[in-house]
């Protein structure tokens, strides 16, 4: 019998309740209150995210920031700097002790990517998965050169004419499984690298160069551009071909919305969190 999964329909929230709502479904998944959940959302205002570990001062310029009238958060799962704008938001929440989830970290995100890769499929799109196939490759992934996310692929994320199209990241945290990640519908790559601190000119210059040649937004492998509710529908229909699922629409009660605003609020809207680092 197909498992049921809750699925929370394309919102756009501010960046604050976006990563609340995230560790919300976490922390009600490890409660045993909801089952294992897919979520697609976007952001008001665009927003730059960065990860868990990232270095704010040594890595970001905020004046940048605030001059494009961006958003700003951390996010509760590592990787590098995203800016998240033209682009369909995923996030799965479901638990580590699931009989379809492997233990490792890679391997349970190859499992989740299938949903991805049926997605890109689905836009008629060649994806395939990232696998290095060097040691130096591996050690590449380790020690990237940039502080920008779609720099390069990690293990199982998804390429099409071996550029990055899908940025994820993942955190494990009460016995739950977060993983969430961009799916690039277009690329604004002059606003994205204003956002980061390089050691000089000529350094932006050639990482923006190599950029070109590592990620690519959905709309520029297509004649015809895709539209954020084709994205959608082509994706909850790729979680339910790649995961065997079926998802079931859920909409958050009044008392859920409430505790997701508090901790936005306490957390993810406050410059102790943000700025940790």
């Amino acid at each position: 019998m197909t498992e049921t999964w809750r699925f929370i329909a394309f919102e756009k929230h501010d960046p604050a309740y976006n990563m609340a709502l995230d560790e919300a479904l976490l922390n009600w998944h490890s409660e045993g209150k909801i089952p294992p959940t897919i979520r697609f959302y976007g952001w008001n205002p665009p927003t730059l995210s960065i990860g868990y570990f990232q270095q704010l001062e040594k890595e970001i310029d905020m004046e940048a920031v605030r001059r494009h009238q961006l958003g700003f958060v951390r996010r509760p799962t590592g990787g590098r700097g995203v800016l998240h704008e033209h682009e369909l938001t995923y996030s799965v929440i479901v638990s580590e002790a699931h009989p379809d989830m492997p233990q490792t970290v890679t391997e349970a995100y190859r499992v989740i990517s299938e949903g991805l890769l049926e997605g890109f499929k689905k836009l008629g799109l060649d994806a395939y998965f990232a696998v290095p196939k060097t040691a130096d490759e591996t050690a590449a992934l380790k020690n990237p050169r940039s502080s920008v996310c779609f720099d390069a692929p990690s293990w199982y994320e998804l390429v099409v004419e071996g550029r990055k199209v899908a940025g994820s990241a993942q955190t494990r945290q009460k016995g739950v499984i977060l993983q969430h990640g961009s799916i690039l519908l277009d690329i604004e790559e002059d606003k994205l690298f204003d956002l980061f601190r390089y050691p000089s000119e000529r350094v932006r210059e050639r990482l923006q160069k190599q950029f070109a040649k590592k990620a690519v937004a959905i709309n520029a492998l297509r004649e015809t551009p895709v539209t954020l509710e084709e994205a959608s529908k082509a994706f909850h229909y790729g979680f339910e071909k790649g995961l065997g699922i079926k998802l079931a629409p859920y909409t958050l009660t009044r008392e859920e919305d409430a505790y997701v605003a508090q901790l936005a609020k306490t957390r993810y809207a406050t410059a102790e969190w943000n700025e940790r680092r």
